[in-house]
């Protein structure tokens, strides 16, 4: 038996992610008209899930995304916990895993394990975690059973290893896009199970 539903989406694009640029919790940019669209899409291919609560982050990216669900009166929370992983001294930079060395080792650090490891000013996944399992026992306790999250990328990664006792070393297995959802569902025996994965299929008509 399933006792809640949630539904956890990736922002829409943004002008940094349409140019391949750092944002993490310190750059607080609105989304594009793609990241508009997008995130019209998603709700017309969901908006009537009976979700009784839904949450975003701080970052204004986040918020816009689920603006067409407020449109029509639907309430919703701001949580800190939901920011995404602060990237310090990398933010508003081009360092992406690609092309970066730093980012690259920083990556294989986590990959190998240390996720005590932060970018330079920045966050450590464990940190990262900490904040989000406040907000987990947030959902726990709330009686909502249908919830919808709007958050990053980063911290879509740390959140569902958190959800599924998944090793923080493998984050990288969880891929996300812009506007990308994943459907995790809280079963009676107190696990949490993915139903759907990286799911695009709202979007293939953009």
């Amino acid at each position: 038996m399933i006792r809640k539903e949630l539904y956890i989406i990736r922002h829409g694009q943004t002008d940094h992610n349409l140019k391949g640029i750092v944002q993490g919790k310190g750059v607080n940019l609105p989304l594009n008209e793609l990241g508009q669209r997008q995130a019209q899409a998603f709700f017309e291919a969901y908006k009537d899930v009976p979700f009784e609560g839904i949450y975003t982050s701080t970052l204004l990216r986040a918020q816009q995304t689920i603006y067409p669900f407020r449109d029509i009166g639907h309430s919703y929370e701001i949580f800190s916990e939901l920011d995404e992983i602060s990237w310090g001294e990398m933010e508003g930079t081009h360092m992406v895993m690609e092309t970066s060395d730093i980012f690259k080792h920083l990556i294989d650090e986590w990959r190998a394990g240390n996720i005590d490891a932060s970018p330079a000013g920045g966050e450590s996944p464990r940190i990262l975690q900490e904040r989000q399992k406040r907000f987990i026992d947030h959902v726990l306790h709330t009686p909502d059973r249908n919830i919808l999250i709007s958050m990053h990328g980063r911290a879509i990664r740390c959140l569902l290893c958190t959800l599924t006792d998944t090793p923080l070393s493998r984050m990288e297995e969880f891929p996300h896009v812009n506007l990308t959802l994943y459907k995790v569902n809280l079963m009676a025996d107190g696990t949490f199970v993915v139903e759907k994965f990286n799911d695009q299929e709202h979007l293939k008509n953009i």
